[in-house]
């Protein structure tokens, strides 16, 4: 089974995804944390990554690409996976594999997920860089949404519930899409 979560900063996607994926026992993939340790790096890619990272801008779509693209080759995601966040753009489409079986879109207001940010306490997560990410969320990941719908694999689900909610809405989800793995 092949999963994509997205929605916005602070949607809980993370959190959802990652719960998930201890259910179903796929690995789970999140692509922010896949370009942090990019940037850990010691090279021009690396380079490039931090300088996007501490922007709030995203990281160059050729290496977030091939970045992606060497993580799903590696053996454990042979039976599927749950990827986090990505898709950020039409340029990172080619990254994925046509055969997803589902896109979850967690949905929370900007204010919400601006709040959440700031409890979080994470050192990236600034006000003008969560701005910046919205903006650029808001830009270039939302109307990816529409292709998803199209192609009848996503599944908008409200956010602003409490985790449990949110989890057992996207079980249910799950079932009834006929998925044996649930």
């Amino acid at each position: 089974m092949k999963l994509i979560f997205l929605g916005s900063q602070g949607s809980g996607k993370s959190t959802q995804a990652s719960t998930l994926s201890q259910k179903l026992v796929l690995p789970y993939i999140e692509m922010g944390q896949l370009m942090r340790d990019k940037a850990q790096e010691n090279n021009q890619e690396a380079g490039e990554v931090r300088e996007a990272l501490e922007k709030g801008d995203l990281v160059p779509d050729n290496i977030a690409v091939v970045t992606l693209k060497e993580r799903l080759a590696k053996s454990d995601c042979k039976n599927g996976y749950i990827l986090d966040g990505y898709p950020r753009n039409y340029a990172q489409l080619e990254g994925i594999e046509s055969d997803i079986d589902k896109v979850f879109f967690i949905k929370v207001s900007d204010q919400e997920g601006i709040k959440r940010l700031i409890d979080r306490a994470r050192h990236d997560d600034t006000l003008e860089t969560i701005t910046r990410r919205l903006e650029l969320y808001h830009q270039q990941t939302e109307p990816l949404l529409l292709y998803f719908k199209q192609k009848g694999i996503l599944e908008e689900i409200d956010g602003q519930r409490n985790i449990d909610e949110v989890h057992q809405d996207i079980i249910n989800r799950l079932q009834n899409g006929n998925t044996n793995r649930v």
